[in-house]
């Protein structure tokens, strides 16, 4: 039995992740790097570096489609729009603002039963 053209890239879409996937894979990437080169720094305290293996197996999670790292991201950008939210009020710094309102976008794409559908 051979499987039509169609039919092998209808099964090579399903196991490709989303865009939207992609994108918050690459912020948890970026947000690892940066925690890693505060701790370098000496901005953060070394424990910080936990918060960076976690965005850095959520983001590599994420792009295989596995629903631990979705829980994962989930809780890390609901965490981070909180707290940006929560400086913001406190600051009023346009920046925080920014990075907490794009979290909460990030939240919100991953609550999408579109995205849940594909996860394993």
């Amino acid at each position: 039995m051979t499987l039509s053209p169609g039919n092998e890239k209808s099964k090579i879409a399903e196991r490709l992740p989303l865009p939207g996937l992609a994108a918050i894979s690459l912020y948890l990437l970026a947000l690892a790097g940066v925690v890693i080169l505060g701790v370098a720094g000496r901005h953060y305290p070394p424990l910080f570096l936990l918060f960076a293996a976690a965005f850095i197996a959520a983001s590599a999670g994420l792009l295989l489609l596995l629903r631990w790292a979705w829980a994962m991201a989930l809780g890390a950008v609901f965490l981070l729009a909180i707290y940006d939210l929560w400086i913001f009020s406190r600051l009023h710094e346009l920046p925080v603002l920014v990075q907490g309102l794009l979290n909460l976008v990030f939240f919100l794409y991953l609550v999408r039963i579109e995205v849940r559908s594909k996860l394993r």
